[in-house]
């Protein structure tokens, strides 16, 4: 087995942590991860943009309903919570009020990492989470990333959702205006030009098989 990052619990071999710069925001940023998706080290990008996220928390499950953090963190007079998932009520950062609506609060943001299955069973047996505001996008956008076949063509990473969330909140006058997320990108190129590499040497080589 190789040597393993204590950072980003990947291979030293293909450790992005070099290439991390942090993304201060204002916004605090949760991730609901769930176990499997901690072990695709290949292409799961939810532990990259938490560490260039440095005010965010991972907390690892399936059912949120009892996880004391969670709760914590729902309890907390300091935030607004909401859940980044489509639903047909969901609020967007432009609608109408929404900055208002926080009344002061930090927005904080859950964001489920996982596959589209799990995420939906996720949301479906948190039951503290049910009365949370569902979150969503103004725009619509189209993933980069070219190693990771997604349910549908709208659907992105969860890095990529970080990124284009953060954009749009600047632009709604939540998000601070000098805080660049262009690092949240950078970083994920990087990932995927480290795939490119570790595919074009497999086909060269003529081997099969997975690298992380």
């Amino acid at each position: 087995m190789s040597d393993v990052c204590f950072k980003c619990l990947r291979p030293l071999a293909s450790c992005y942590c070099k290439y991390i710069k942090p993304v201060q925001t204002k916004v605090k940023f949760v991730f609901l991860m769930h176990p499997k998706e901690a072990k695709q080290q290949r292409t799961g990008t939810g532990r990259l943009a938490s560490l260039s996220l440095p005010r965010s928390e991972i907390i690892m499950g399936v059912d949120f309903t009892d996880n004391p953090r969670v709760n914590e963190l729902l309890a907390d007079s300091q935030y607004y919570p909401v859940v980044l998932y489509p639903a047909d009520d969901a609020w967007t950062s432009s609608k109408e009020g929404f900055a208002q609506t926080l009344q002061g609060k930090t927005l904080l943001v859950f964001i489920i990492d996982a596959t589209w299955a799990c995420a939906k069973k996720m949301v479906k047996l948190s039951q503290n989470l049910k009365s949370v505001p569902k979150f969503s996008f103004t725009g619509t956008y189209k993933s980069i990333f070219t190693f990771k076949r997604e349910p549908k063509e709208y659907c992105i990473s969860t890095i990529e959702s970080c990124y284009y969330l953060i954009k749009e909140l600047q632009d709604a006058g939540i998000e601070d205006k000098a805080v660049n997320p262009e690092p949240l990108l950078d970083v994920f190129k990087r990932m995927i030009l480290f795939q490119i590499q570790k595919e074009n040497e497999r086909i060269a080589s003529g081997t099969g098989g997975s690298h992380a």
